[in-house]
C-alpha cells in the first residue's frame, strides 16, 4: 500500500526540527543516498532558519504530482522574519528523492538585466494550445515599427515554467533572453510547459511523450504568431534551452516554415549517456569518494546498459530505468538522434555553449553538433569560455550550487542571439 506522503512529509518534518539529520538522510532512495550528507541537510536547514528567524508556526503539507510519478509534499514554514517551505519529492514507497527549501513567494525578485530596456517592448497575456492541455504564455512586442521577426522559447527538462525559473533561487535565464532580445526589435513568445501547468492532467504511462511535452505547443506557439499581424511569418525562429535544443530540430522538421533554430546547449549525447556523466561528475565532487565504486553511479549504469540493450521494449518497468520514466520515452529518445534530424534541415542554425557546463558539455554533446553540421555555411557555432549551463559566467569547476545567487545570462550571449536573428 502506498505511504500517505502528507504524513511522511510531516515526519520529516518532525526529524528536522530536532535536528536528526542522521535519520532523514536514511530516508533517501539508496541511489542518492551518497550524494549528499547529512552534515549538508544540516547546514542547509540552519543557514535558512539564520535568514528566516526562529519558527514560530508550521502550516499544514500540500501534496501534489511531481515528475516521474513522484508527490511533490510542500510543508509552510511560518518564521519571525520571512516564511519558506519545505518541499519534499516523495515515491509510493516512502523513499525522498528532492529535498528543497523554497521561499513562500520570491525572497528576492528578478531584477532586469542591464541589456533590457523595458521601455522598448510590451507585454500581453496569452494562451498557447486549445483544450483541456492549453497553457498560458506571454508574447513581448517590441515598439519597433513594421512587421517584427520574432523567436519562440522552449525551456530545459522538467515542469518547467515560460521563463526557466531556477529552484530556490530568482534566476529566470529564459526571460532573460527574452526581454534582451526584445529591447532589441525583436517578438519574443514564451509559455509554460504542459508538464509544469496540468501535470494533474498527464498520465505519465501515456503522455509521457515529446510530443506532448514539447511539440504539440511549439508548433501552436508558430501559428499563433504567423497570424499575428505584426509577426514577419518568413522571420520567425525557435529558440530551446537544453532538452528545448535538443528536440528543437524534430519541431522544425515538424513545422517546416521557422526561418531557423537557436540551439542553446542542446544534448546530443543519448539522455541516459549523460546521466552516467552527471552523477559520476557530481560524486566526484565530494572528497574522499570511489565514483567507480559508488552505488549510485553503478545502479545508473546499470540502468542505462538496459536502455541500450535489445531488452529494453514498452513493458519494461519504469522502476528499473532512470528517473522513473516510461520505457517509451526512453525509447523515444534513444531512437530519435537530434543532429540526424538537424542534418536533414535547410535553415539556418545558430548553436551556443558553455564551456564550463557539466550538464550539456563541449566534449560529449557540441561534438555532435560539430560533427555533423560543422561544415556547413548556415551553421554558426560558438563557445562562451565563462560560462555554465544556465549562460551564467562564473570560474572555476561548474557546480549545481553556483546558480543560486541572483545573477543574468552572459549579455554576450544575448546580443549573440539579437544580431543572429536580425542578419536572417
Amino acid at each position: 500500500m502506498p505511504v500517505d506522503a502528507a504524513e511522511h512529509g510531516l515526519e520529516v518534518m518532525r526529524l528536522v526540527r530536532v535536528e536528526r539529520f542522521g535519520e532523514v538522510h536514511d530516508l533517501f532512495a539508496p541511489q542518492l543516498r551518497d550524494a549528499l550528507t547529512a552534515e549538508q541537510l544540516r547546514d542547509t536547514w540552519t543557514d535558512a532558519l539564520a535568514r528566516t528567524g526562529p519558527i514560530t508556526e508550521i502550516g499544514d503539507p500540500i501534496t501534489e504530482p511531481g515528475r516521474s510519478q513522484l508527490t511533490l509534499v510542500k510543508i509552510p514554514v511560518k518564521c519571525a522574519n520571512e516564511g519558506f517551505a519545505l518541499v519534499l519529492g516523495v515515491d509510493d514507497t516512502g523513499w525522498l528523492w528532492s529535498w528543497r527549501l523554497r521561499a513562500l513567494g520570491e525572497a528576492q525578485p528578478w531584477i532586469p538585466p542591464d541589456y533590457a530596456d523595458p521601455t522598448s517592448f510590451t507585454e500581453s497575456n496569452v494562451t498557447v494550445g486549445s483544450g483541456v492541455l492549453a497553457v498560458p504564455g506571454i508574447l513581448s512586442m517590441p515598439a519597433t515599427p513594421g512587421r517584427r521577426p520574432a523567436v519562440v522559447q522552449l525551456p530545459g527538462s522538467g515542469p518547467m515554467d515560460r521563463d526557466s525559473t531556477l529552484p530556490q533561487t530568482s534566476n529566470k535565464p529564459l526571460k532573460d533572453v527574452a526581454w534582451g532580445i526584445a529591447s532589441k526589435g525583436i517578438a519574443v513568445l514564451r509559455f509554460d510547459k504542459v508538464t509544469f501547468t496540468h501535470p494533474d492532467k498527464l498520465d505519465i504511462e501515456r503522455d509521457a511523450t515529446l510530443t506532448v511535452e514539447y511539440i504539440d505547443h511549439a508548433i501552436a506557439a508558430i501559428r499563433m504568431l504567423r497570424e499575428h499581424p505584426s509577426i514577419d511569418p518568413a522571420r520567425i525562429f525557435l529558440l530551446g534551452h537544453s532538452e528545448g535544443g535538443t528536440v528543437a530540430p524534430r519541431i522544425a522538421a515538424a513545422e517546416p516554415v521557422l526561418a531557423g533554430l537557436i540551439i542553446l546547449a542542446g544534448a546530443t549525447a543519448p539522455l541516459h549517456h549523460t546521466m552516467v556523466r552527471q552523477y559520476r561528475y557530481l560524486i566526484g565532487l565530494q572528497p574522499d569518494i570511489d565514483v567507480d565504486t559508488h552505488p549510485a553511479v553503478q545502479e545508473i549504469i546499470r540502468q542505462a546498459a538496459l536502455i541500450d540493450s535489445p531488452e529494453l521494449s514498452v513493458s519494461t518497468p519504469t522502476s528499473d530505468l532512470p528517473d522513473h520514466l516510461p520505457a517509451y520515452r526512453w525509447i523515444e529518445m534513444r531512437d530519435n538522434p537530434p543532429t540526424t534530424t538537424a542534418a536533414q534541415l535547410d535553415i539556418p542554425m545558430l548553436i551556443l555553449q558553455g564551456r564550463r557546463d557539466y550538464q550539456v558539455t563541449v566534449d560529449d554533446d557540441l561534438v555532435g553538433w560539430q560533427n555533423d553540421l560543422g561544415g556547413r555555411d548556415d551553421v554558426t557555432i560558438r563557445i562562451y569560455e565563462a560560462d555554465n549551463h544556465q549562460f551564467f559566467s562564473g570560474s572555476g569547476p561548474s557546480t549545481p550550487m553556483e546558480y543560486i545567487p541572483a545573477q543574468h545570462v552572459d549579455p554576450a550571449v544575448v546580443a549573440d542571439i539579437a544580431d543572429w536573428v536580425h542578419s536572417h
